[in-house]
Formats: C-alpha cells, sequence, structure tokens
C-alpha cells in the first residue's frame, strides 16, 4: 500500500481553487484545474509515494500484474486496471459529449488506426478500445445535463418559451415516438446550417429570457441553462440540443451513472468520478475541440433516460455506502466513520482480491493493510494492491473515504 499521488489536468472549463484547495495546494492556481487523476492511463498515470522515491503506478502494474491486481482481475481484464478514477472540479459547462459501446469503441479504434490518424491528433475520435460508462458522486452542489427527457415534456418547454420559431421543431416532435421525434430533432439541429443557427438561436435566448422574467417556475432552470450556454456558445447548435436533456442538480452525496450512448454535459460542481480507463468522446457542440456529427450520430441512443440517478444503498453495518452500477470495470462505495466507531479499528468489507483506490474527501483515517499502513487526510488517496488487502480502519474524527474497486 502507498499514497498515491494524482496527476492534474488542465482544461478551460476548470476551476483554479477547488482542486487545489481539495488538495492542500496553493490557491488559486495559475491555470484553471479541470481534474485531478487517480489510475494507471497511458494518458496521465498517477504516482506511488514510495521509500525509494515516486513511482508511476503504470510502471508497478507492469512490472508486477499479479501482485498488483491479482489473478482473478488479470483473468477478467488482462493485465490493465479496469477503472480511473477523478475529482472533477468545473467552474464552466463541459463539452455536450457521448461516450461509445464497446463494440462500437473496437471498431471505431481499428478505422482510425487504418486511416493513420495519430492516437494524439485533435480529429482522433477513438483513443482506446473500452467503453467508458462513468458515475459521477457530488462533493458540492453540481449541475449538470444528462439524457434525453421524454418527448412530451420536452413539447411541454419549448412551448412554454413562446418562440414561433419553434413551432416546427415542436410539431416534428410531437408527431413521432419519443425515440424517433428525439432523433430526428437532434439531427436536424445539429446538421442545421450556421444561418439558420444564427437566427434560431437568438430567438430561442430572447423566449428564454421572457420566460425568466415573467416568474414561471416550471422551466426556470433549463431556461436559464440555455441563456448560460448562449452567452458562452452563440450560435451553437448545443444550445438548442440543451432543451432536449434532462436538468438535474445533485446535492452532495447524490450521483448519476452514465451508460454508453448517454448525451450528456457537466456545468458545474464538484466531483468524484469514477468510470471505465477510457478516454474516448464525441462531442456534439459547446466546445471548440473536434466535433464529429456523423459518428456522434452513430453513437446516441435516443431512448429517454429518466434513471440516471443513482440511489445510494447503505450495507447493514452503517459503515459503508454503495452506489451501485452495472460496470464490471468498477464498483464505487462510501466508507464513513463516525459516533461510536471513531477510535476503534474496523474491518473494510472484503469484495474479492483485486485492488482499490482509497480518497479521503472528509476527516482523517489510517488505513492498515498486510505490508504497512498510511495516514490519509482530506485530498490525499491511497493505492492497496491485490495482495496487500484486506484493510482496517482507525478515525478520530468524523471521516468520509471514496472506495473504489473492479465490480464483482
Amino acid at each position: 500500500m502507498h499514497l498515491l499521488k494524482g496527476a492534474v489536468r488542465t482544461y478551460a472549463w476548470g476551476s483554479r481553487t477547488a482542486i487545489a484547495d481539495f488538495i492542500g495546494a496553493p490557491s488559486p492556481t495559475p491555470h484553471p484545474e479541470a481534474e485531478l487523476w487517480f489510475g494507471a492511463h497511458p494518458g496521465d498515470p498517477a504516482w506511488l509515494q514510495t521509500e525509494d522515491g515516486e513511482r508511476s503506478l503504470l510502471d508497478a502494474l507492469r512490472a508486477d500484474p499479479e501482485g498488483e491486481l491479482g489473478a482473478t482481475v488479470r483473468g477478467r481484464f488482462g493485465d490493465t486496471l479496469p477503472f480511473l478514477v477523478k475529482v472533477l472540479a468545473a467552474d464552466e459547462p463541459l463539452s455536450l459529449q457521448a461516450h461509445p459501446s464497446t463494440e462500437q469503441a473496437t471498431e471505431g479504434f481499428a478505422r482510425e488506426e487504418r486511416m493513420g490518424i495519430p492516437i494524439t491528433a485533435p480529429n482522433r475520435n477513438y483513443r482506446d478500445r473500452s467503453h467508458k460508462p462513468e458515475i459521477i458522486v457530488a462533493l458540492s452542489r453540481f449541475e449538470a445535463l444528462a439524457g434525453f427527457r421524454p418527448a412530451a415534456r420536452t413539447v411541454e418547454l419549448m412551448r412554454a418559451l413562446g418562440v414561433a420559431e419553434l413551432d416546427p421543431y415542436i410539431n416534428l416532435l410531437a408527431g413521432q415516438h419519443d425515440g424517433d421525434g428525439l432523433r430526428a430533432l437532434f439531427t436536424t439541429w445539429i446538421t442545421c446550417p450556421q444561418p439558420d443557427l444564427d437566427s434560431l438561436v437568438p430567438a430561442v435566448l430572447d423566449g428564454a429570457i421572457n420566460y425568466v422574467r415573467s416568474g414561471h417556475k416550471e422551466f426556470v432552470r433549463e431556461a436559464r441553462t440555455v441563456l448560460e450556454l448562449g452567452e458562452r456558445y452563440p450560435g451553437d447548435a448545443g444550445v438548442l440540443a440543451s432543451l432536449l436533456l434532462n436538468r438535474l442538480s445533485l446535492a452532495p452525496g447524490e450521483a448519476l451513472y452514465l451508460p454508453a450512448g448517454n448525451l450528456h454535459s457537466y456545468l458545474h460542481g464538484v466531483g468524484v468520478e469514477v468510470m471505465a480507463n477510457s478516454d474516448n468522446v464525441l462531442r456534439g457542440g459547446l466546445t471548440p475541440k473536434h466535433v464529429d456529427v456523423p459518428e456522434l450520430l452513430r453513437v446516441l441512443d435516443f431512448t429517454p433516460a429518466e434513471d440516471v440517478l443513482v440511489v445510494p444503498e447503505t450495507l447493514r453495518d452503517g459503515a459503508e455506502t454503495v452506489y451501485p452500477t452495472p460496470a464490471p470495470e468498477f464498483a464505487v462505495t462510501v466508507l464513513n466513520i463516525d459516533g461510536e466507531q471513531l477510535g476503534h479499528e474496523i474491518d473494510a468489507p472484503t469484495r474479492h482480491d483485486g485492488p482499490q483506490v482509497l480518497l479521503c474527501t472528509q476527516g482523517s483515517a489510517t488505513v492498515h493493510a498486510k505490508a504497512g499502513s498510511v495516514v490519509l487526510e482530506r485530498g490525499a488517496a491511497a493505492w492497496v494492491a491485490a495482495d496487500d488487502g484486506p484493510i482496517r480502519l482507525v478515525a478520530q474524527e468524523s471521516t468520509r473515504l471514496f472506495r473504489v474497486t473492479v465490480g464483482i
């Protein structure tokens, strides 16, 4: 077991304070910090803090895959850590995006390899062969767009805005079944000629302004989101597309799960994000980065998503909260140490013989494993190799630890 130093990713939508404050670094930072990666992705692996200095987690896995990953995980996923843990801090909206299925990623990666597109090229869609299911658990109030809203409800929203220019699109959506109507309308908007967007988007923004000023409450979050996106990305088809998506606001501890093909955009907030170890993103707008509309349309799932929120389950002993998902690559739980548990050793439930990443988001705890112990304070993480578990915990103050393992 070793302390794990995360890799900071700087993107324009990140925060100059959130991640720095979380890990106890100087704040504000010179550049926006968007993500803190705790994993073994080749693009930015985390670093083990050993007695001999820092060592890449990726190198450690390559040197001893059996000891680090365990026989069970190697049998299922090979010599690769199948999950990636991140702290995500969004001060501005992320791009409108979706992730491919395993089959789509495998085919797309092979196709772009045949085309000779370099892995690091800005117009590359598929940087690996993996799908990218993900869950995000809010650490602060977290705002997001996620999954297509049922068509009938979206028709109500667009009618409430009172924009005559939307009437043909309302009729298009109302005249078809959910999935077909959403596909037809999204495709129409995402392929709309720029002169038409330059006329339609301002009309929608005027409608949103009038709706907010009117004092109506039913769709006020959606209207304000359209205004925010329209200000940042004038004339972008993604502003219109946001009208089709569920507008979610997560309180700390609440979570949402995004399977393949789910169109989404994180708008603002800080959260712990866990995903399959992939960097495949198909963008649909709200970004200056590469947008491949035909490929995005190929991977999108237009089935209305009404169940993206994850309802956590607390185990009977009360120490561990589980965030259930169908993803085989990862399992996310939170160990809460409080009350009568303070000052006593607590055995973390043994799920299997795979590796673990522990991330402290509140308080402080000493973590004991076979080969030693580490102290985790807020913002610190630890890597527990497969041959070093199980673990025991001791905390003197109210403490919260995220625990990520391979899915059962």
